[in-house]
């Protein structure tokens, strides 16, 4: 391919995921659905204009670093110690069983895990994907119904910050494991190390970030030293530690996102990610997603596998709000309030494809996940609070 092709790929992916993007607004679903049948649409699935490349690939992984510190620098580390316990262990439970029931699932469509260790690892992967959860749609619900802050409410969106970085563990616990000559206890070692390193180094850039905040407040230098940190932390965990590269730009945007110019450093932070980095990323899923080879055993396991993600958080999530001591009503409320996935779940199902740990088929599995969760979750989220008020 000519180098300087690279801009005809992106000028048609940038237009065809505004429009697409821009579709699924109007019809009420995230943007991030028309960027995926976007890149659906321009790739070799259908109209064969952008074939994927080495440079598409090392844009996505730029965006999906960008995007992973946004999550960081969003999470409210503050409501995540109010919280308490309870978020704690909804959000856990919200991890085991998805993990659990997605792997069963995987092994009982396409083999048994006693054969191949990389077949259990695959496996692994396709529960780990299960275990994320995207509250956007969950939260505007609930804004639009006026039961965003009231205790089921908060609940959610603290369960569901916890739930991100439970999965990230758990992410980063697979992917060291992909090696042969690794063990748990090596990759248990080299996450506990990493998190260490970057509890220490966290706290004195969070102290120099802090005076640079009272001294320079929102100038150019604090979102552009925030991106580098960014940038060395994914570094520094891929090279030194094992540890997927995403895993450190969430660290680093954790560490950041108690200055006050955290949401000034978000906002530049999501111009490029809005702009470029973000569609670039989005687009090259559907890019990477191999349509032709849905087979009918495609086709029963992607169907098996939307019914066991739904389930397995309604069950996981909302079982624990109610061992917690909420009623059924707010207990079903909040498994349904945790059923709805998005961009984490890509995030890990690229990073899956890249390790070598994910077949490209299963990303039309993921996606139609995507866009059925944003579409039901919102409508039983309605129908339970109607339900309760007596309309």
């Amino acid at each position: 391919m000519e180098s300087y092709q690279i801009f005809r790929d992106i000028a048609i992916i940038l237009l065809m995921a505004k429009f697409c993007g821009l579709a699924a607004r109007h019809l009420k679903m995230p943007s991030v659905v028309g960027n995926i049948i976007a890149g659906l649409l321009v790739g070799p699935c259908v109209f064969h204009l952008v074939e994927p490349s080495d440079f598409l690939t090392q844009m996505a992984e730029i965006g999906v670093v960008l995007l992973m510190f946004s999550a960081g620098l969003e999470s409210d580390t503050k409501e995540i110690v109010r919280s308490g316990p309870k978020a704690l262990a909804i959000a856990a439970s919200g991890v085991i069983v998805p993990l659990a029931a997605g792997a069963g699932l995987f092994l009982l469509f396409y083999g048994d895990a006693s054969t191949q260790r990389n077949l259990f690892y695959e496996a692994l992967f396709i529960g780990c994907i299960l275990t994320a959860t995207s509250v956007s749609i969950t939260v505007e619900a609930l804004r639009e119904l006026g039961h965003l802050k009231e205790r089921v409410g908060t609940t959610i969106m603290s369960a569901a910050i916890i739930d991100d970085i439970l999965g990230i563990i758990v992410l980063t616990l697979i992917s060291g494991l992909k090696d042969p000559s690794t063990s748990l206890v090596m990759v248990g070692w080299n996450t506990l190390l990493f998190f260490l390193f970057s509890g220490v180094v966290g706290y004195i850039i969070y102290r120099v970030f802090s005076w640079i905040d009272r001294n320079h407040p929102h100038t150019r230098r604090v979102p552009i030293l925030a991106l580098a940190f960014c940038l060395a932390m994914a570094y520094i965990a891929e090279e030194y530690f094992g540890i997927a590269d995403i895993t450190g730009a969430y660290l680093a945007g954790l560490v950041l996102s108690n200055l006050q110019d955290a949401p000034y450093i978000e906002r530049k932070m999501d111009i490029n990610s809005y702009i470029i980095f973000g569609p670039l990323f989005f687009a090259s899923i559907g890019l990477s997603t191999d349509v032709g080879e849905m087979d009918a055993q495609l086709l029963l396991f992607t169907l098996a596998f939307l019914g066991i993600a739904l389930l397995s958080k309604v069950v996981g999530c909302g079982g624990m709000a109610r061992l917690c001591g909420f009623s059924g009503g707010d207990a079903l409320k909040i498994g349904v309030g945790m059923m709805n996935r998005g961009e984490v779940a890509l995030i890990v199902a690229q990073k899956g494809l890249l390790l070598g740990l994910l077949n490209p088929m299963f990303f039309t599995s993921v996606i139609i996940l995507i866009l059925v969760s944003a579409i039901v979750t919102p409508i039983l989220l309605k129908i339970l609070y109607r339900r309760n008020d007596g309309e």
